[in-house]
């Protein structure tokens, strides 16, 4: 299926040394090019949709990266700058003196059409939240979602855009935006303000903002729904499991509270004394997780999905794509929660828990020793990371997080995880360990699911007919399927929940 693009891409390459952008032109594949990279003392790089090529073999000096530096808007406080009346971003990678030594140069493309996978569901009214990886097409789909509730609908729309990625660097919008009106957030913790701003001020119908992922935000997020406006926006996080472990968003989709149950109604629900439920009423009615350009998975009742997931019981989600003629096909999922959801009592254990290996974690804000203690009460094996670029997740206070010191920074680039403590006390450092464990059982999980595919996948190269592997969870057969189309080997799932298995053979291609 063939999409209208507007990648404006001689306007990028104009800004390139003479040098690197010659021998992009000369490339027919522009057309898939997703990003440049210039780091001094190094070769430049070209990366594509699914490979990356060096751009000759002279290093980049400084005078390189003084020549598009000179050529660009201006760096705001979060390093990005772009090109006026375009969609290309430009990030920058500095050193301890403030000097830049590194560039990534992001292709920006307008993709219209985007929006056939969601389009009933944006003009319903409801607000919705989008969710996927970096580079799967959240901005690009929500550029398109402006421009449909601003001129088809005729909606009074309002883009927050806190790095001119949505509607480009300038002050005049790019057209890809339709008639929304577009604010600009002159630093990335003003954001909410800004938000708030745009309802107070200028009366919108709906209102476009990307990136949420702060607890203002977040707050800011949930006065803009309470005031009856519809809010379209993307979040950190791939899936909505993972936004409900989030203790920062999780209020976008109702919050999570612990609740002591009396004795009579836990041993009627045969559950523990202390479980957890729903908060409030979500921000968002509605979550999308783009899983690629052409295929989504869409929760149409949030608050439904939440309380299934908490309690433990199955979700039913809706797949959605486009096969290559462009037509909508649409599926029902089950997907089996990752884990029980229960948490133990906050009073002192006095019976063995089970162990669980967490993941490393970069402690920031948080007393060491009494994290150490509390979990040696909860008898959980703890790996405190020295840096944060040694972590897989990161713990930190309420308080830190608000500052957002570099370090914090740091760990949101670079999409760690991380679990902001309501307080330092041993109450709240133990809800730290139990979302954390919660959140190992599934990667180990997703883990050996994974080495089980990979293995599958080499005894079929070498030579195997075929080989049927665990029966496993929606998601992680999504996973599995997509490992098996990366190494270019045939996959199918097949039998019935909880039972369904992926099933890996010889491709006929």
């Amino acid at each position: 299926m063939q999409q209208p693009i507007i990648d404006d891409l001689d306007a990028l390459l104009d800004v390139l040394p003479p040098a690197i952008s010659s021998v992009l032109r000369e490339r027919d594949d522009r057309s898939e090019l997703l990003e440049v990279v210039m780091d001094l003392g190094r070769p430049a790089e070209a990366r594509f949709f699914n490979y990356e090529i060096v751009l000759g073999p002279q290093e980049v000096v400084e005078e390189d990266i003084d020549y598009v530096a000179s050529r660009i808007g201006t760096f705001g406080d979060d390093n990005r700058a772009g090109i006026e009346r375009t969609l290309h971003r430009i990030s920058a990678i500095r050193n301890r003196r403030g000097r830049i030594v590194g560039l990534t140069c992001r292709v920006g493309r307008a993709v219209f059409g985007t929006i056939r996978l969601t389009e009933d569901l944006v003009q319903s009214g409801k607000s919705i939240l989008l969710l996927g990886r970096p580079g799967v097409g959240k901005t690009t789909m929500l550029r398109e979602v402006a421009r449909i509730l601003a001129d088809e609908l005729r909606k009074r729309v309002v883009i927050v855009d806190t790095s001119n990625e949505i509607a480009g660097d300038g002050d005049i919008p790019h057209p890809a935006i339709g008639h929304a009106r577009r604010m600009q957030v002159p630093t990335p913790t003003m954001q909410h303000a800004v938000m708030i701003e745009a309802v107070e001020n200028h009366m919108p119908e709906a209102i476009i903002i990307d990136e949420i992922g702060t607890e203002l935000e977040a707050m800011a997020a949930r006065t803009i729904a309470e005031r009856g406006v519809q809010l379209v926006g993307t979040a950190h996080g791939n899936t909505l499991e993972n936004l409900i472990l989030n203790p920062t968003l999780s209020d976008l989709v109702g919050g999570v509270q612990t609740v002591t149950l009396g004795d009579e109604e836990a041993r009627r629900r045969r559950t523990q004394k202390s479980i957890l439920e729903r908060k409030a009423p979500p921000t968002f009615d509605v979550v999308v997780e783009i899983q690629g350009f052409n295929r989504v998975a869409v929760h149409p009742d949030v608050a439904e999905v939440v309380d299934a997931t908490l309690r433990g019981n199955t979700v039913t989600t809706e797949v959605r794509w486009l096969d290559e003629a462009g037509e909508l096909h649409k599926a029902k999922e089950r997907v089996l929660p990752f884990s029980g959801v229960e948490i133990a009592p906050t009073q002192a254990v006095t019976e063995p828990v089970e162990q669980v290996k967490t993941p490393r974690i970069y402690a920031f804000g948080i007393n060491q020793s009494k994290l150490r203690q509390v979990a040696r009460e909860r008898q959980v094996e703890i790996n405190l990371a020295t840096d944060v670029t040694d972590a897989d997740v990161m713990a930190t206070s309420r308080t830190y997080y608000r500052r957002k010191p570099q370090k914090i920074r740091d760990a949101e680039a670079a999409g760690l995880p991380i679990y902001v403590l309501r307080g330092s006390g041993a109450s709240d450092i133990r809800q730290f360990l139990d979302s954390l464990a919660v959140h190992a059982r599934h990667v180990d999980s997703v883990e050996l699911a994974m080495r089980e595919a990979e293995q599958a996948i080499n005894e079929v190269v070498n030579g195997r007919d075929a080989v049927s592997l665990s029966p496993q969870s929606s998601y992680i057969r999504r996973l599995q399927h997509l490992m098996a189309e990366r190494y270019c080997v045939a996959s199918r799932s097949s039998g019935k929940e909880p039972r369904r298995r992926v099933e890996i053979f010889k491709s006929n291609a």
